[in-house]
């Protein structure tokens, strides 16, 4: 950087700091950008994780921008604009659409480059309303892409040259969910506070009580195994209204010999979950833009079984490091649960192994955020 440039900032913004993939991301990319030495901050409506930015040393601003009125959008572009006025910014990082509105607008009026992270596919109906909506986000310097599916996805409906696009996967942490870093002690722990008999194979599924994720097609592929001896961990938040009832009604038909766990954990207990299974399902109905869960899995060695559809075929490479099973297919799923339980212990930490090597060198947060700061320069220099 020459001596007539001023120092980098960096601010990203986004609609709140409550738990998520989106906000967890925005916090990775602030604690990097700290030790690389480059200013940042971060906008949001406020949220109980702004107290992690703060413990980083990072200033976090509170604006309404989870607002999706339109005026009060348009208003927050004019207290962005003095925001970055105020802080000397060099680049915006926005990584939702009704607050990429507002930092179009302010970013445009000042000449100031913005870069969006696609996180998802977003809802395309009625397309005369969301489409024009969601396309916002495709209107900065750079757009990134955390998955190739989702690549594909910009290119297809949005007709986004592949130049303007950037793929930078999401990740895991693989300091934290490393089979290293679980003891012995606080497993067995975890195991006796919620009652988890550990005499017989685990095999968990993580993610919302929701239909989409997959559930119903856990509980028809476990009735249908040979095997019937093994508890079944669903870990995730609260169903939706009716759907907890039709759970419990499958649950109650399995075999006597099938114990299912079904509860929730906070994010440090995380790594425990995945320490604890032999197997983790990522059964999910509806294509997931990355599959934050399968990397986690796999960075501790798990053996993961997901649908063979959105990021997770990116993640699995079938009969390698995870299977691949046809979305919805409980009886192909019952077979491959079948088979994976068949294999020896070599076999399962051969598949185990290779996951592992494919997170660390591909989708680890350390990637993640190198190739977030590797963009961010470049625009730096070429501005």
């Amino acid at each position: 950087m020459s001596e007539n440039k001023k120092e980098p900032v960096v601010i990203q913004v986004l609609p709140a700091l409550n738990q998520g993939g989106v906000e967890r991301g925005t916090i990775e990319i602030a604690e990097a950008l700290q030790k690389e030495g480059i200013k940042n901050y971060v906008i949001s409506s406020g949220g109980k994780m702004v107290s992690e930015l703060l413990r980083l040393g990072v200033t976090h601003i509170t604006l309404p921008v989870n607002t999706k009125n339109p005026i009060l959008m348009w208003i927050n572009s004019y207290r962005l604009e003095k925001i970055f006025k105020e802080t000397g910014a060099s680049l915006v990082h926005v990584r939702s659409r009704a607050p990429a509105w507002s930092v179009k607008w302010a970013a445009n009026r000042m000449k100031l480059p913005f870069v969006a992270t696609f996180h998802g596919r977003y809802g395309l109906h009625p397309e005369v309303l969301k489409k024009p909506y969601n396309k916002v986000m495709t209107k900065g310097k750079y757009v990134i892409a955390v998955s190739a599916f989702i690549q594909n996805h910009l290119m297809k409906e949005y007709k986004i040259p592949d130049q303007k696009i950037r793929l930078i996967p999401r990740g895991a942490d693989i300091n934290r969910f490393n089979m290293s870093a679980v003891s012995m002690g606080a497993l067995q722990d975890f195991a006796k506070e919620y009652d988890i008999p550990t005499d017989k194979p685990i095999i968990t599924l993580v993610g919302r009580l929701s239909r989409i994720k997959g559930h119903d097609v856990v509980l028809d592929a476990v009735s249908k195994m040979q095997q019937k001896e093994i508890t079944l961990l669903f870990v995730g938040g609260n169903a939706k209204a009716g759907y907890d009832k039709e759970v419990k009604e499958k649950i109650a038909s399995l075999p006597s010999e099938t114990t299912v766990k079904v509860f929730a954990v906070s994010g440090d207990k995380m790594p425990l979950v995945y320490a604890l299974s032999d197997i983790c399902v990522q059964p999910t109905l509806v294509p997931e833009s990355f599959g934050r869960g399968i990397a986690e899995a796999q960075a501790m060695g798990r053996v993961v079984i997901a649908s063979n559809h959105g990021g997770a075929c990116e993640l699995i490479s079938n009969d390698r490091t995870g299977f691949l099973t046809p979305v919805g297919d409980s009886s192909v799923l019952s077979s491959v649960l079948d088979s994976v339980l068949k294999m020896t212990p070599a076999e399962r930490q051969a598949i185990g192994m290779a996951a592992q090597e494919s997170v660390r060198n591909n989708f680890s947060i350390q990637k993640m955020c190198d190739r977030t700061i590797a963009l961010y320069k470049e625009i730096f220099n070429n501005d």
